[in-house]
């Protein structure tokens, strides 16, 4: 999906929240599960669950990250993957700082910013910040997954 087509879909599911109805009490039971989700990779990533790590997309992933070309679940998975098993550095999220969760029906859109931060390398440590759009599906047993991202560096 190019990067239009995916812009394109985050406009039509912010028009379709405008001119929709007042958010119900599914819409936050909806919410507060993508939170969850949310906070539940940071944790399995920084406790070094590379067994988890992946469990957050959708395996037909396709994200769009400044100046990189279009990549998917399968880019994605062994570069965390093997950021986990790095034994020379040490990775660590901070909880995402959660802008807003707008739910249309069986998709989200989630505005946040990842903060991350690399210790032990040559360069010191590094702290990255990257503002972001997650665009997430129900899969069929109700959890919440990531079907679409784009990212920037701040």
């Amino acid at each position: 999906m190019q990067v239009g087509v995916l812009v394109r879909l985050i406009l039509a599911l912010f028009l379709a929240i405008s001119l929709g109805a007042a958010p119900t009490a599914a819409d936050d039971a909806n919410q507060a599960a993508i939170r969850r989700a949310l906070m539940h990779w940071t944790e399995d990533f920084n406790a070094g669950n590379a067994d988890k790590v992946c469990d957050l997309f959708e395996p037909g992933l396709i994200y769009d990250f400044q100046g990189l070309p279009e990549q998917r679940y399968d880019d994605i998975c062994p570069r965390l993957k093997r950021a986990l098993g790095d034994e020379a550095r040490s990775w660590t999220y901070a909880q995402p700082d959660i802008k807003e969760i707008l739910v249309i029906g069986d998709m989200a859109v989630v505005r946040l910013t990842w903060t991350s931060t690399v210790t032990g390398g040559q360069e010191g440590d590094v702290k990255s910040v990257e503002p972001g759009m997650d665009i997430f599906r129900r899969q069929p047993d109700g959890s919440w997954k990531i079907m679409r991202y784009l990212a920037y560096s701040e």
